[in-house]
């Protein structure tokens, strides 16, 4: 059986999926690593490690979710239907989840139709180059708030401009998501700015119990 992915707006998502990621794991570790004593070099290598560490696991991520599964979710595979007997369950309850099972893949294709989702044999560079942006953009996001501190050496100046910056990108990211996503951008911009504060602030708490 070949094996099917899907995708909806290919390189669109992909930047939508790693570019936030990246911003706002580097605008939280900048910040949480002030918190602890650390001098200038290890505050870089530190946030340089979580930058590289985190484009690698998103590119795995990305990778694994382009993979898709051969199996036919619509079904139960033997060894699924296997399992459920070792559980001592019922065969008539098996047949009974099989059946939602196959009632719920036929909404999934209607939602697919609906929403004109393409859907596309898996293969491996197509993954990779999918991967690869999700990666990339992963990183362009993050250089946003780490840049001000390679910049300035002045960790209170570069904080402020570091802020600044991520808040200016909030709002671009969020009308360029609300576009390509066809979502009002007034929520958009709501539930990106609640998650910067609630960095500040879970970075506040932790200061707050260091001292």
């Amino acid at each position: 059986m070949s094996i099917i992915t899907i995708r909806s707006t290919g390189w669109k998502t992909d930047f939508l999926i790693g570019f936030p990621d990246g911003l706002f794991l580097l605008f939280f570790t900048t910040l949480l690593i002030q918190v602890f004593p650390v001098d200038v070099q290890q505050f870089y290598n530190l946030n340089l490690w979580v930058s590289l560490g985190g484009a690698v696991l998103v590119i795995a991520t990305a990778w694994q979710a382009n993979r898709g599964d051969a199996h036919d979710e619509a079904t139960l595979s033997p060894r699924e239907r296997k399992k459920l007997q070792k559980l001592d369950i019922a065969e008539d309850t098996i047949e009974h989840i099989g059946k939602e099972m196959e009632q719920d893949a036929t909404r999934w294709e209607q939602v697919l139709q609906q929403e004109k989702v393409q859907r596309v044999h898996w293969h491996p560079l197509r993954a990779l180059r999918s991967a690869l942006v999700v990666g990339t953009s992963f990183l362009a996001g993050a250089l946003i708030p780490f840049w001000p501190y390679l910049a300035n050496e002045n960790f209170g100046a570069a904080t402020r401009t570091s802020t600044i910056l991520v808040l200016i990108t909030v709002l671009v990211f969020s009308f360029i998501k609300a576009r390509i996503t066809s979502q009002k951008t007034g929520p958009v911009i709501f539930r990106y700015l609640l998650l910067v504060i609630g960095i500040w602030l879970a970075v506040l708490a932790v200061s707050k119990v260091m001292r």
